[in-house]
């Protein structure tokens, strides 16, 4: 665990870390900060508008997903909060804790259960978290490509992308790089703290990529020639 904070993310000082309620344990960042590092398009000078912003997007995705006590969020207001998917309705906290989390609001889909790659509904924030951090181990950097609008009002494009280098409910892994864009709105209240979110996104970008591997029926050989495996 790194004790000196994080390059791009605030409030993980070692004082921070010590006195914060993690979901999983205090969060570590030093694979995926390398993962961003080596993909990024785009090295924002310290202080500009796409900067702040990447830092606030990164942060903030920080504490929804790992802070367990919504009172210890710095980056959002836990009362006024919600999120919102591709025009879907949107959640508060709590509502988001009943869906499963992050992964599961992000994949929620109405197509029928038979022709879900991954379905949300029976899935949970633990079993998200544990199969997507086995797929994609070194993680799945995000950056932010342009922002059109700063506060209070912050609209962005961003890039997510991570390697697959462990297995896909059954399909094996390729070692190829999955990948996905969208835009996000970001509103802030006077106290410069995220009331609502929302993002437009493409799913079956990011699904497509996951299930390029061969499935174990049908080969014995589902594993490509010189796929790394690694642990998170």
């Amino acid at each position: 665990m790194a004790t000196s904070g994080d390059k791009y993310r605030s409030y993980l000082s070692e004082e921070e870390i010590k006195n914060t309620k993690w979901n999983f344990g205090p969060p570590n960042y030093d694979d995926v900060n390398k993962l961003f590092e080596e993909g990024r398009t785009n090295i924002w000078p310290e202080g500009s508008l796409e900067e702040k912003v990447q830092r606030l997007v990164k942060t903030w995705e920080m504490e929804l997903v790992h802070k367990a006590d919504p009172d210890q969020y710095k980056t959002l207001d836990a009362n006024k909060f919600k999120l919102g998917v591709n025009g879907r309705k949107f959640l508060t906290l709590e509502e988001i804790r009943k869906v499963g989390g992050s992964y599961n609001v992000f994949l929620q889909t109405s197509l029928p259960t038979s022709l879900r790659l991954y379905n949300p509904e029976e899935e949970t924030a633990d079993s998200s978290q544990t199969l997507f951090k086995s797929t994609l181990p070194r993680g799945f950097a995000v950056e932010i490509l342009q922002v059109y609008s700063g506060p209070p009002v912050i609209v962005y494009k961003f890039r997510h992308w991570g390697f697959m280098e462990g297995p896909f409910k059954g399909h094996a892994p390729t070692g190829e790089k999955v990948e996905f864009f969208g835009l996000a709105i970001f509103e802030l209240d006077e106290h410069s703290k995220v009331v609502k979110v929302e993002f437009f996104c493409d799913r079956g970008e990011l699904l497509a990529g996951l299930v390029k591997g061969k499935t174990s029926d049908e080969s014995t050989e589902a594993t490509p020639s010189g796929c790394p495996f690694m642990s998170s």
